[in-house]
């Protein structure tokens, strides 16, 4: 192996050490799996389904049953998952100028939302075509000691509150992700001070992380990428909505016009990568899941603070490293780059990624560009210089990069 023996010590330690984690994830993927391969069988998917369409493309066969399957497994009533979203940002402002109209009031209840989500609301980062030029109230709700102020949330939430909005995932931050309990205790909470009120979860990095979905424990409407974990690694693009049938339906006419929604919309790709990555989706979020708690361990041994740890419970599939130095960040990215099967050759250097405050350094070397159940790392070129890493199709590869990254921070001492 390239490695020191230093560090392939410090690796089988940490393999040794975790073995009840690598196990507890095994036995949830097993269990996401038959959930999905009854959903499959319920809804006797064939070949059939798979083929493309042009056009206009009414009575897509394929596209329906897909959406059919999705809805079944995500416990919603209806969805929309198209190759026509070209990101979860994409999705989730579909969901947000669907839904809201001028004078209503979003609120975030896990404070300031990811960075692109900010360009999207308008707010706090000026954007052309954002929710604030349509007319549409924006707060949030910050976090106390990383955590979602729980106790506040019956008086932030007010009668003009259409909407709370719920990030599941930490986004570029150290907060804690939102368990499903979590997700559920919240969505509770709002429903008490408000029944109207509509209970949005932003759910990328989150699928099959656990046994059960936001929309399955009180959650009105959901949205994430299909490039991560949904997709298998094997969707080329596209995202979803699942949700209540009025919810999605309200999100649809924004996807196509109004009247149209949901009824059109070719797939020129073909269906079978969406139905096998999703079938895989379980496995590969395993995968990913058992990089992450590898990587906590092996970057705690090396001295490094890591969010969350080890031994944490995990809902997403994003593990977080303090860096400290710009130099690191780049070093780590790097490391990550090298052992990638796709412009392992490339280095990655930081640079003015859309809709982001801040320059960004990403590692993808990633069969689908920018896909995020491959293994990759980024992170914003801003103190305390974290670097965010998550993917990984292979637990072997995951294994792997993590090393490469590991000796290459090693290289700067």
């Amino acid at each position: 192996m390239p490695f020191s023996e230093a560090l392939e010590s410090i690796k089988e330690k940490v393999l040794e050490k975790y073995q009840d984690q690598f196990q507890g994830i095994d036995r949830n993927a097993e269990t996401n799996t038959l959930k999905v391969l009854d959903a499959m069988r319920k809804n006797r998917v064939s070949e059939a389904y798979f083929h493309t369409t042009s056009g206009y493309a009414y009575d897509d066969l394929g596209r329906q049953k897909l959406e059919e399957l999705y809805a079944e497994v995500m416990g919603a009533e209806r969805a929309l998952v198209r190759s026509q979203f070209v990101s979860g940002t994409h999705a989730l402002a579909t969901v947000l100028f669907g839904i809201l109209r001028p004078g209503d009031q979003l609120l975030s209840l896990t404070g300031t939302p990811y960075d692109t989500m900010q360009t999207v609301i308008g707010y706090k980062n000026p954007s052309s075509g954002s929710l604030k030029e349509f007319g549409i109230l924006y707060d949030e709700l910050p976090l106390v000691d990383n955590c979602v102020d729980i106790n506040s949330i019956p008086s932030a939430v007010k009668s003009n509150t259409k909407m709370v909005m719920i990030q599941r995932s930490r986004g570029y931050s150290t907060r804690k992700s939102l368990t499903i309990d979590d997700i559920k205790t919240i969505c509770e909470i709002v429903k008490q001070r408000n029944p109207n009120c509509v209970c949005f979860i932003d759910n990328c990095y989150g699928e099959f992380v656990e046994p059960l979905e936001p929309t399955q424990v009180g959650a009105d409407i959901m949205a994430g990428s299909l490039i991560k974990n949904p997709g298998g690694g094997l969707a080329l693009t596209g995202g979803y909505i699942a949700g209540k049938k009025d919810l999605v339906e309200a999100a649809s006419y924004r996807l196509t016009a109004p009247g149209m929604g949901d009824e059109l919309g070719a797939s020129l790709a073909n269906h079978r990568h969406f139905f096998q990555g999703f079938f895989l989706a379980p496995h590969v979020v395993a995968q990913a899941l058992k990089g992450a708690v590898f990587a906590a361990g092996l970057f705690q041994e090396l001295g490094y603070r890591v969010w969350p740890s080890p031994e944490a419970k995990r809902s997403d599939i994003i593990q977080a490293v303090e860096l400290g130095t710009a130099e690191k960040l780049i070093a780590f990215c790097g490391g990550i780059q090298k052992y990638s099967p796709v412009d392992s050759y490339a280095a990655p250097e930081p640079w003015d990624m859309p809709g982001y405050a801040d320059q960004v350094i990403m590692a993808a070397g990633t069969f689908v560009q920018g896909a995020s159940i491959e293994l990759s790392a980024d992170g914003p070129m801003r103190p305390p210089f974290n670097v965010y890493l998550q993917g990984g199709l292979t637990f072997e590869h995951a294994k792997i990069g993590i090393m490469g990254a590991a000796q290459a921070l090693a290289s700067l001492l």
